[in-house]
C-alpha cells in the first residue's frame, strides 16, 4: 500500500476522541474524519435514529463501510465510534491501515462529562452512571487489548496533544513559510523514492552526505530512488565540522550544476549537523533556493541539529556565522541509523538530550538520568521526547526571536570551548561542559534552583560527558569567541539560563566579569 498511514483514536464514550481528534488534525495539518458524523451524512439519520429504528447490526455494518471508505484516503486522523472496533474486520481493516491510539479517562471523569454532555449516546440507555459503568466494564478487555493508550483526563489539553505527538511520532513545523512534518519512520533507506513521490517531490535528486554515512547508506538510498524513476546524484565531503566551511559550499554548488538541479528539484540532506547545516544552506542560496529533505543519521542531528530551518556554516572566527533560515521541506527520522552509530558520536547526541530535559521535560531528563540501559530500553520515548521538545518551542518562535533562544543553553560558552579546542571537542562534549558552566553563572546570580547544579552534573557523568574546561585550552581564545558569540543585543551579551530542571530563561544579561570567572574553573 503506496500510502502514509492513518492514525484513529478510539476509546470509551466521552474520552475526547471526536475534539483530540480535530484539534490534533490541525495541530498537524491533516484531514480530520468523524466516523460517526460521516455515518449520519451517509445515511441521512442521526445516530440514536439509527439504533432505535434499524439495531446496532446495521450501524454497525455502516462503520465498516464508511471505514473502508476513510481508509482509502491518503493519510489523516480518525474519530472512531466507543465500538467502532468490536468486530474483528473493523479492527483489521485500521490496524492494517495506520495505528490506533486509545484514549483513556477514569470512571468518575467520563461521568462528569456523561452529565455536562448534551448529546445523547445510544449505548449508554437513559444515559446513567449505571449504564455508563457497564458499558466500561462489558468492554474492558477489549479496550486494554491495544497497546498504545494516553490518558485525557490529566494536564491542559496542550498536555495531551503534546503527549500524542510523543506517541506517534509525527510532528508539524511551521511558521516559517510553507510548514513541514518530522515524522520518525523506520526502512527509510529503502522507502525514500516512494515517499518523494507520495509527496510529489521534483526532480532530478542530489544526495548530499559525508564520506562516512555514504559508504554505510548511499547505495541503498540512490537505488531506492533509481526504483522510484527517479534521476539521481551523490555528492559526498570529509566527515567532520572541518568541513563546515563556504569552501565545501562550492563544491557542493559545483555538483548541483553538473546534476543540473533547478527550482523544482528535491535535495537530500544524509547525515549528521554538519550534513544537515550545510546542504540546507546551499539549497537556500543557490538559485535563491530550492527544496531540500532532511535524514538526520546521528542522535544529535536528530533531536536537535536536523530539526528548525536554521542553516550555515562555520567562519575561522566562530560557529555558525554566516547562514539563512530555509527550513527543509521534510523531516524523516530512522532510530534504526543508530545502531551503525560509534559510542562516542551516541554520548554526544545524549549532550542535546539533555539540554531539552533541562529546558522543558523533567520527563525526559530522568530517563537520561538513568543511564545508557535505559535508553537502550526507551529508546523510541526519548528520542520522541527530545523532538517533540524542540518542535513546541520553534512554534512559539519560529525566527529565533524571543523564546526560542532557550535553546542555546549551554551554546554560548560550549560554541567558544569547541572552537576554541580547533573541534577536537565534539559538539555533545563542548556543549555539556557549557551546561556546567552556565548553569554555575546561574548559581552564581542567584537565579538557579538550589542543587540544580549538581543535578545536571550528574547526569553528564552518567554518560561520561566532560564537566569541567581541559586545562590545554587557550582562555583567552575562548574568551574572544565569546564575544563574538552572535546572541548579542546592542553589543550586549546574553545568555540562556536555566532556574531549575524543565525551567530556562533566555535573554538574561551576563556581565563579563561573572562569564569569564566561571570560564576560569578548570582541571
Amino acid at each position: 500500500m503506496n500510502r502514509e498511514k492513518m492514525f484513529f483514536l478510539y476509546g470509551p464514550p466521552l474520552s475526547g476522541k471526536s475534539t483530540l481528534g480535530e484539534m490534533f488534525a490541525r495541530r498537524l495539518d491533516l484531514p480530520f474524519f468523524d466516523l460517526d458524523k460521516l455515518i449520519e451524512s451517509r445515511t441521512a439519520m442521526t445516530i440514536p435514529e439509527i439504533f432505535s429504528t434499524k439495531g446496532e447490526d446495521y450501524f454497525r455494518d455502516w462503520e465498516c463501510s464508511v471505514l473502508d471508505e476513510i481508509c482509502s484516503d491518503e493519510t489523516g486522523i480518525v474519530a472512531l465510534g466507543g465500538g467502532a472496533l468490536i468486530r474483528s474486520k473493523a479492527r483489521k481493516l485500521v490496524e492494517d491501515r495506520g495505528e490506533v491510539i486509545l484514549l483513556q479517562a477514569s470512571s468518575p471523569v467520563l461521568i462528569s462529562r456523561m452529565n455536562e454532555d448534551q448529546n445523547k449516546r445510544p449505548l449508554l440507555g437513559a444515559s446513567t452512571e449505571i449504564d455508563l459503568i457497564d458499558l466500561l466494564k462489558k468492554r474492558e478487555e477489549h479496550y486494554n487489548s491495544f497497546p498504545t493508550q494516553i490518558h485525557t483526563d490529566q494536564g491542559p489539553v496542550d498536555d495531551i496533544l503534546f503527549e500524542l505527538e510523543v506517541l506517534l511520532g509525527v510532528f508539524l513545523v511551521s511558521g516559517m513559510g510553507t510548514s513541514y512534518q518530522v515524522q520518525f519512520s523506520s526502512g527509510i533507506v529503502n522507502d525514500l523514492g516512494k515517499k518523494l513521490r507520495l509527496q510529489k517531490r521534483g526532480g532530478p535528486i542530489t544526495v548530499v552526505s559525508d564520506q562516512n554515512v555514504a559508504d554505510l547508506y548511499a547505495k541503498s538510498i540512490l537505488a531506492s530512488l533509481e526504483e522510484a524513476g527517479y534521476q539521481s546524484s551523490l555528492i559526498v565531503f570529509p566527515p567532520g565540522e572541518n568541513s563546515k566551511t563556504m569552501d565545501t559550499v562550492q563544491k557542493v554548488w559545483d555538483g548541483f550544476l553538473n546534476a543540473n538541479v533547478d527550482r523544482g528539484s528535491t535535495v537530500i540532506a544524509l547525515g549528521g549537523g554538519v550534513v544537515g547545516d550545510l546542504t540546507g544552506f546551499a539549497s537556500a542560496a543557490f538559485h535563491r533556493g530550492v527544496d531540500w529533505v532532511n535524514i538526520p543519521t546521528s542522535l544529535l542531528a536528530m533531536v536537535d541539529a536536523g530539526i528548525g530551518g536554521k542553516t550555515g556554516v562555520d567562519l575561522p572566527q566562530g560557529k555558525n556565522l554566516v547562514g539563512a533560515f530555509h527550513p527543509p521541506r521534510q523531516v524523516w527520522i530512522d532510530p534504526g541509523f543508530l545502531q551503525s552509530l560509534p559510542e562516542k558520536e551516541l554520548r554526544n547526541g545524549m549532550a542535546e538530550v539533555i539540554k531539552h530535559g533541562v529546558i522543558s521535560d523533567p520527563d525526559l531528563f530522568a530517563l537520561a538520568m538513568e543511564g545508557r540501559r535505559a535508553f537502550d530500553l526507551n529508546r523510541s520515548e526519548i528520542l520522541r521526547r527530545a523532538v517533540a521538545v524542540k518542535v513546541a518551542i520553534i512554534q512559539k518562535d519560529p525566527y529565533d526571536q524571543n523564546m526560542r533562544q532557550v535553546l542555546n543553553f549551554g551554546h554560548t560558552l560550549g560554541h567558544a570551548v569547541e572552537l576554541a579546542s580547533d573541534f577536537k571537542l565534539r559538539h555533545g562534549e563542548a556543549i555539556a561542559i557549557g551546561m556546567v558552566a552556565e548553569t554555575r553563572t546561574a548559581e552564581i546570580m542567584g537565579l538557579a534552583a538550589p542543587g540544580l547544579l549538581e543535578k545536571i552534573i550528574c547526569v553528564l557523568n552518567e554518560w561520561d560527558l566532560p564537566v569541567d574546561l581541559p586545562s590545554y585550552l587557550s582562555l583567552e581564545r575562548i574568551w574572544e569567541s565569546v564575544k563574538r558569540d552572535k546572541k548579542k543585543s546592542a553589543g550586549i551579551l546574553q545568555f540562556a539560563l536555566p532556574l531549575n530542571i524543565g525551567q530556562v530563561k533566555a535573554k538574561i544579561e551576563v556581565d563579563e566579569k561573572s562569564w569569564k570567572s566561571v570560564l576560569s574553573i578548570r582541571k
